[in-house]
């Protein structure tokens, strides 16, 4: 923690006694209060009342249902667009534009009034300032120029948040005005959107009636080029609108496909009877040969004979006529029906045959369609691209009519809905906006009696009689260690200085020493400083560390008084604020010099009093030397902060007293003892410099004072 900060914890402030200075001074402040408002009465009194209307828009598509385009989808489009935040934030660019303000302006006829332009009627003081060019000339600006600033200071648009409404704000010394405004700006918007919608409207009429014919006559061309390149190509089309040549080749595989089929089948036939034959199998296995109606004959005529055969063969013997004839005839049957098997076969070996002749001949036949085909299909490529082409422009052509014909309906019957919506309009104002006179009022009352509350504050704050000594810290008398023995002198009568004086100022008789304790005293400079109104007491302490006594009674003498007072302690070892301060070793002037410190951190308070002072400090005099020069700004600043300033200079010449010495200032000689051969030269240095004017005091008697201590803390801040 720094040392300030640790002195700072040595004192309290009595809130009780800054309250009682306020109590104090409550007429004052009050009074003050009373005349500051009044003042303020009588300057909103003059100010022209501004009165302020606001008409407001709905950003929205008015298109209904019935009149809303069939190609809905870019319209759609440009109305989310529009309607969106930076949609809305468009419209009100659009709104504040340059040219729709001109507009309305001129509507209103606004240049007739000379709230907008100057230059309708000029005062003869304003004419004056203008001439001597302390005003600028209005006239040197065009007058749309000078309308539009004006308009711009009292216009103020913006959108809502979260919203799509657009207010329109207007201020103006005319209440009939301030609501015309921005109705008229509502309208002109309005109708400026309907005539941009008009013209987009007949700009693309125009655009698409053109795009139309040209349109037309490059379908007419497609389509013939499609049916000219089909008739030259031989595309003919079959079912289903397929190539014939494709549509041939697939039905020529289909039949081969079936052809084999049959082929196939009849040689597995074959082959099947074949087999059975050479094996002796039965032919009733055979599925060809049961399903032949002269084998089925055959075999029932077979089984008929061995019937009668078995029944004769009971009462007959083999060897009779009679059974040889009826197997006989069973052996031709057995024959026939084996003939006919091997026909079966022949006939199915015969089918197998033709089906495989077919089949090679089909065979040729897809192998001369496929070319023809592949021809087709390239051709039929082609094709196809024409007929994209002219389906696209019939198509574009047909998008393009169904436009012209909204667009068309629409510029003929002059139907063009603004995009937005005046949902309220601007009414006229009753009371002014500005300035409203009692909150005004009321505002300067209050801020004046704070302000006077926080002088009265400041003033019992800064002169020390509201600061107190913290409870645990007992009051302290000057520490021996810092104190010098005390110097006796005898009394003498000290007598001002000439400019032309003997070269011993001092007198020795014996009847004027009492009188030199009056007259050079401490209370008695005390006096004549007080009264002839000095603000800095230069103290020179010709005689070294014993008169700077008189600078430290001097500054405690002030402060007993009820004056703010501060010691400024000038001597290389700090002779003065040791008499002051428990520890002298801490920041004090030559660090404020060197920039090292700042006033906050140099200004300490007496030990024993409520004068403050600020020590040598420890940055030394050499370092501080090189920026001497704001000495002078150091103590111009202190004596705005204090009643006086006392400046300990030790032994010093009169040449070094520049920078010390200002306005209100007085030098003061220390002294010790009278008969001082340091007191003698001091005084005619003094002099020879041109200081003839200043006051003795006497060292000797202010270094036997006993102070009282005050109820304060030691080294508080």
């Amino acid at each position: 923690m720094s040392r300030v900060e640790s002195r700072m914890q040595d004192a309290d402030i009595d809130i009780g006694r800054l309250f009682g200075a306020v109590w104090r001074n409550r007429l004052r402040i009050l009074g003050g209060a009373i005349v500051l408002t009044g003042l303020a009465f009588a300057l909103i009194s003059i100010v022209t009342p501004q009165f302020k209307s606001d008409a407001r828009i709905l950003i929205e598509s008015s298109e209904s249902i019935f009149t809303r385009p069939q190609s809905s989808g870019q319209s759609q489009e440009s109305d989310s667009s529009l309607l969106d935040r930076e949609g809305v934030t468009s419209q009100v660019e659009i709104l504040t534009s340059s040219d729709l303000l001109i507009q309305v302006a001129r509507d209103l006829k606004l240049g007739e009034s000379p709230e907008f332009d100057e230059t309708v009627e000029v005062s003869s003081l304003k004419s004056g300032l203008i001439s001597l060019g302390l005003v600028g000339d209005p006239a040197l600006v065009s007058s749309e120029k000078r309308i539009l600033d004006n308009v711009r200071k009292r216009l103020e648009v913006y959108p809502i948040a979260n919203s799509r409404v657009i207010v329109i704000s207007f201020r103006s010394s005319d209440r009939e005005l301030a609501a015309r405004f921005p109705n008229a700006l509502a309208e002109a918007y309005l109708a400026l959107q309907s005539k941009a919608q008009l013209e987009s409207t007949g700009k693309a009429a125009s655009y698409l009636a053109d795009e139309i014919a040209d349109l037309q006559e490059s379908v007419r061309k497609a389509e013939a080029a499609v049916a000219q390149f089909r008739a030259s190509s031989d595309l003919l089309l079959g079912q289903n609108n397929s190539n014939l040549a494709t549509q041939q080749l697939a039905e020529l595989s289909t039949e081969l496909s079936r052809v084999r089929a049959e082929r196939s089948s009849a040689e597995a036939r074959a082959n099947n009877i074949e087999v059975a034959l050479e094996r002796g199998a039965s032919i009733d296995t055979i599925p060809e040969v049961v399903d032949s109606q002269l084998i089925a004959r055959l075999r029932e005529r077979e089984i008929s004979l061995n019937a009668e055969i078995a029944d004769l063969s009971a009462t007959l013997l083999p060897g009779h006529p009679r059974i040889k004839g009826l197997r006989s005839q069973l052996q031709d049957l057995s024959r026939q029906i084996d003939e006919e098997a091997q026909k079966v076969l022949v006939g199915i070996r015969s089918a197998a045959e033709i089906a495989r002749a077919r089949e090679e001949e089909l065979m040729e036949r897809v192998a001369e369609l496929k070319a023809a085909a592949a021809t087709a299909n390239e051709r039929e490529v082609q094709l196809r691209a024409l007929e994209r082409e002219a389906e696209s422009q019939r198509a574009l052509l047909e998008s393009y009519l169904v436009r012209y014909r909204e667009a068309a309906s629409r510029d003929e019957g002059q139907y063009a809905p603004a995009k937005a919506r005046l949902i309220s309009r601007a009414i006229v104002p009753v009371e002014p906006s500005f300035p409203k006179m009692i909150p005004l009022l009321g505002a300067a009352f209050f801020v004046s009696t704070i302000i006077l509350m926080l002088s009265a504050l400041m003033r019992e704050l800064f002169s020390g009689r509201a600061l107190v000594p913290a409870s645990a810290m007992p009051a302290m008398a000057y520490p021996e260690a810092a104190m010098p023995p005390a110097m006796e002198a005898p009394a003498v009568v000290m007598p001002a200085v000439h400019a032309g004086g003997d070269k011993d100022p001092m007198a020795n008789d014996e009847s004027a020493k009492a009188a030199a304790n009056d007259n050079y005293g401490v209370d008695a400079v005390l006096r004549r400083l007080v009264d002839s109104g000095v603000t800095r007491a230069v103290v020179l302490s010709p005689e070294g560390d014993a008169g700077t006594a008189a600078s430290v009674a001097l500054a405690r003498a002030l402060a007993g008084e009820g004056l703010r007072s501060v010691l400024v302690d000038l001597t290389d070892d700090g002779a003065a604020s040791r008499r002051m301060l428990e520890d002298p070793d801490c920041p004090g002037i030559t660090d404020l010099l060197s920039s090292s410190s700042s006033y906050a951190d140099v200004i300490y308070s007496d030990v024993v009093t409520t004068a403050h002072v600020i020590p040598t400090g420890i940055a030394g005099f050499e370092r501080a030397s090189r920026t001497m020069d704001r000495l002078s700004i150091i103590l111009d600043s202190l004596v705005s902060a204090y009643d006086i300033v006392v400046v300990e200079c030790g032994p010093r010449n009169a040449r070094e007293l520049d920078r010390v010495v200002g306005d209100g200032s007085r030098i003061v000689l220390s002294v010790v003892d009278p008969k001082s051969q340091a007191v003698v030269e001091a005084a005619e240095d003094l002099v020879d410099a041109g200081y003839e004017d200043f006051t003795l005091i006497s060292a000797s008697a202010a270094d036997r004072i006993e102070v009282e201590p005050p109820a304060r803390s030691a080294n508080a801040r």
